[in-house]
């Protein structure tokens, strides 16, 4: 990816979309806020909540894609952590990935994944975990190209009931 790393870490285009890391909450937060709440499928107070706490603490491993420079509004994020999992492993976990339907299947998920990964990966972690609803074949299809793998169902993991 061209761009400039340093201390936000990745940052600049691949093609005509505009990648970063997430700054700040007044900077970034409420269009981001917009673009969760209205493609995940869980109830917006539970998702803000949770997307806050997760900027807030990591905000290192939250990106998030333009359409320019000169865009204020996010197409794209992806909100991740990393710390110790049962005191042994450093793991990542990938908490939320959106993308604006109009900007699917474009590439953009996979390169916010890789972004992701690339960051964990860089700052120790031996392991990267995710959830995604279990009847959802596109996320199921796109997360098994990049690697990941399936390991168990969490039953009823969702607030809508579905199984993860």
């Amino acid at each position: 990816m061209k761009g400039i790393g340093g201390r936000r870490g990745p940052e600049g285009y691949v093609g005509e979309l505009y990648y970063r890391q997430y700054r700040s909450e007044v900077e970034d937060l409420g269009e981001l806020m917009r673009l969760v709440e209205e493609e995940l499928s869980e109830p917006a107070d539970r998702v803000v909540y949770t997307f806050r706490y997760f900027v807030i603490e990591w905000p290192h491993l939250a990106f998030l894609v333009f359409p320019s420079t000169e865009s204020r509004i996010p197409i794209g994020t992806i909100v991740c952590k990393q710390d110790d999992h049962r005191g042994r492993t450093n793991r990542g976990y990938i908490a939320m990935l959106s993308v604006d339907r109009g900007w699917r299947r474009r590439g953009i998920a996979s390169r916010l994944i890789r972004m992701a990964i690339d960051e964990m990966t860089r700052r120790g972690a031996h392991e990267i975990v995710l959830e995604t609803e279990c009847d959802n074949s596109t996320s199921i299809a796109l997360y098994e190209s990049l690697g990941f793998m399936r390991e168990k169902r969490l039953a009823r993991f969702y607030s809508n009931g579905k199984d993860a």
